[in-house]
């Protein structure tokens, strides 16, 4: 049987409100100047006929489609799950609607380029680690801005906002310093990611600072992963040539949460009372009771703010910034995988009653 379709037009519902097309247009784009009364007519027209507007023949007019798309990587992370869902909430109050890409850790960005400029998106936003300068290129050339989202790649000249993840790792080792640690060990995430990269520098530089040697701090790659994590710890306690660290850095929370099962679990060990561990990020799964995580907090709700604000999406006349790099501070956040010295307690209280995003 052939489909039929007696779908309602604008022009429908303008003809039994009694107002213009253009009115019409105008009640269903968020942000447009009309009387309120005038929209209210559209409205109740529109319910009576079962009218939905047509974005895709909106967009034939405007050369604006609303759609925006992200580009995901490792989703074994949960970190990148609650960022999807804060930017499709921030989207859609907008009147905009998210394109979701994903990618394998690791891999280049490139092919889902491609596979999105077929869609005509307004504009990019990439939590993958790495994109070749010439797909940048290929979007700034069809006016569509890119923003790297907590990360930034040396070379491009497209905007990045991230968190300040180098002064966060140093937050982690002062934490562990003012606990009284004096040997650590790191589980690091993706060696050609920037956010990994400078997490361990700034952790590292800070450990230097305070009369720890480069050789002392024990460093095993996690894969980003709860399982790699896991697995990464039993290596750790594997190796009898090296004194057992009494500090452990979880370069994010999902490895920090690995290594906290594996410590317990697998080796029996106490945390913190035989081994401290820190996490980054501040996921909700890290604030349940089994782990009550010690972590530093990403500002996601003011990184999704500036990331939106740079791609000017309500204004596409606006040049394309190119190059911008922000930081934005995180925050420490005590819990229990670490001992709080007392001068720091009025911290940890104040931090658990702050919003969480």
């Amino acid at each position: 049987m052939t489909r039929s379709s007696n779908r309602s037009t604008s022009f429908d519902v303008a003809a039994l409100a009694g107002v213009s097309q253009s009115a019409v247009s105008r009640a269903f784009t968020p942000g447009s100047s009309i009387a309120e009364e005038t929209r209210q007519k559209v409205y109740e027209a529109a319910s009576k006929l079962n009218y939905v507007p047509n974005s895709i023949a909106s967009s034939l007019t405007t050369k604006r489609t609303n759609i925006v798309a992200l580009i995901l990587g490792h989703m074994a992370n949960p970190f990148y799950t609650h960022v999807l869902h804060a930017f499709s909430q921030k989207l859609q109050e907008q009147g905009r609607q998210v394109l979701i890409f994903t990618v394998d850790p690791g891999a280049e960005s490139d092919e889902a380029i491609l596979h999105l400029l077929k869609y005509q998106v307004d504009g990019v936003i990439l939590t993958a680690a790495q994109l070749s300068t010439r797909m940048t290129s290929m979007c700034h050339d069809r006016g569509i801005p890119i923003v790297l989202f907590n990360r930034y790649i040396p070379g491009s000249d497209a905007s990045g906002v991230r968190c300040d993840n180098a002064a966060g790792g140093r937050l982690i080792a002062e934490a562990f310093l003012a606990a009284g640690a004096r040997s650590f060990a790191m589980i690091t995430g993706d060696p050609k990611g920037s956010t990994s990269k400078d997490r361990v520098r700034g952790f590292v530089e800070r450990l230097q600072e305070n009369g720890v040697k480069r050789s002392d701090i024990m460093e095993v790659e996690g894969q980003s992963s709860y399982e790699g994590a896991f697995n990464a710890t039993l290596s750790i306690f594997r190796d009898k040539d090296r004194p057992r660290p009494d500090a452990l850095f979880g370069i994010n929370d999902i490895m920090a949460m690995g290594a906290i099962d594996a410590l317990r679990y697998r080796l029996g060990l106490r945390v913190p009372e035989d081994l401290m561990v820190a996490g980054f990020d501040d996921i909700p799964e890290g604030r349940r009771a089994p782990y009550q995580l010690t972590t530093v907090r990403q500002p996601i709700n003011q990184m999704i703010e500036t990331t939106l604000s740079i791609l000017h999406l309500d204004d596409p006349t606006h040049r394309i910034e190119r190059g911008i790099d922000r930081p934005i501070s995180g925050r420490l956040i005590w819990r229990n995988t670490i001992p709080v010295p007392p001068d720091h307690r009025w911290d940890t209280s104040k931090a658990e009653s702050e919003s969480v995003v």
